[in-house]
């Protein structure tokens, strides 16, 4: 039998329900009003605490309390309660000036608003602005990069990659090849100071260049071992090399699985003939726009780190062998790096992604 009092059914009103539909959507809303909203909507619709609760991540308690609190005062039920404290001297109406001018406008001067100018704008003080925007979620000094790949093969491509790093094929070995070109040979004008107590190390802005080299490296999926070879020059010749280079040291009896990026290099007809002249290479091309599918990119992004962005090097032969003394180094003790979501996962973010900006109608 069920246990625990029954629920008082939630009813809206056409209002209350295009009220709750407009904070859920509109991309202005403050977070935590549009879950309360999405909360009140799943209730209206006869959904349970506990399946509300599991649905949107949160305790039943919390589902309970909103429930409550929207019943006794209707949608004002949803909005924050008082704080103790002195009173406020900044009205809604104040805060939402504040808030439409830095999501829907910029300073005549700038890019975005920065706190002196939305006080200026505003009349306000700067820590007021900045404890509106905090309380907000704010944040328009910041920006970041995002590139969606538009391959018509976007799905076939990752769920072809992504089975291959979960579930690599028997008898074969799966390799995630890429170049990390224009590495430059970099020496500074003046001698390094090292690090001391109480001082980071500290080098001259400007460098003198030695020449530049391109590596080319096939990261082992399985083990995170790396085949690394260096070349002046970024051509289809100097990866048909790489490719015999990585066919000299896999064993004989193995397929090899590579997963390259969409490269001109790696489609000339010279390619095409020493593939067909190897038939247990087989090629797995990441879509346009999605190198983050190759894990090797990882690779390049530890050696940057670790080697080359603070390295010193007399000339390009210098910069290669210190690449090399990187890798056999990695070599000795490897530690692949390890796939965690599936393809599914990942269509599912992207989903989701899509649904948030074009909601927003963007």
């Amino acid at each position: 039998m069920p246990r625990g009092r029954p629920l008082a059914p939630v009813t809206l009103t056409p209002d209350e329900r295009e009220t709750l539909q407009q904070w859920v959507q509109r991309r202005k809303t403050a977070q935590a009003l549009a879950l309360r909203a999405r909360l009140i909507l799943a209730a209206a619709d006869g959904v349970s605490n506990r399946e509300i609760a599991n649905y949107l991540h949160l305790t039943e308690q919390t589902v309970s309390k909103w429930r409550r609190r929207f019943l006794s005062a209707r949608l004002d039920g949803l909005l924050d309660e008082p704080r103790p404290g002195a009173p406020r001297t900044i009205t809604d109406a104040e805060v939402a000036q504040v808030i439409t001018l830095t999501l829907e406008t910029r300073p005549a001067d700038a890019t975005h608003w920065s706190t002196r100018s939305m006080a200026r704008r505003t009349g306000m003080s700067q820590s007021a602005i900045s404890r509106i925007w905090r309380a907000f979620g704010l944040q328009p000094h910041r920006s970041e990069t995002f590139k969606l790949s538009q391959d018509p093969l976007f799905i076939e491509k990752v769920r072809d990659i992504v089975g291959l790093y979960l579930n690599p094929p028997d008898q074969a070995l799966v390799l995630c090849v890429d170049e990390k070109s224009q590495i430059q040979a970099l020496d500074r004008t003046q001698p390094l100071l090292p690090m001391r107590p109480g001082q980071v190390e500290r080098r001259t802005h400007d460098y003198r260049r030695h020449g530049t080299t391109s590596l080319f490296a096939a990261l082992v999926v399985k083990t995170g071992e790396v085949l690394g070879k260096c070349h002046r020059r970024h051509r289809s010749v100097e990866f048909r090399r790489f490719l015999s280079h990585v066919d000299a040291h896999v064993p004989a009896d193995l397929d090899v699985h590579l997963i390259l990026d969409n490269s001109s290099t790696h489609k000339t007809p010279m390619i095409h003939r020493w593939l067909l002249r190897h038939p247990r290479f087989h090629l797995h091309f990441t879509p346009t726009g999605a190198t983050w599918l190759n894990l090797v990119e990882r690779f390049f992004a530890a050696i940057t780190e670790k080697q080359i962005r603070r390295g010193t090097h007399r000339s390009t032969r210098e910069l290669e062998q210190a690449i090399y003394r990187y890798i056999d180094h990695r070599n000795r003790d490897p530690k692949p790096f390890v796939w965690t979501k599936s393809a599914d996962q990942i269509l599912a973010s992207f989903a989701r992604f899509l649904n948030r900006n074009l909601d927003s109608g963007h």
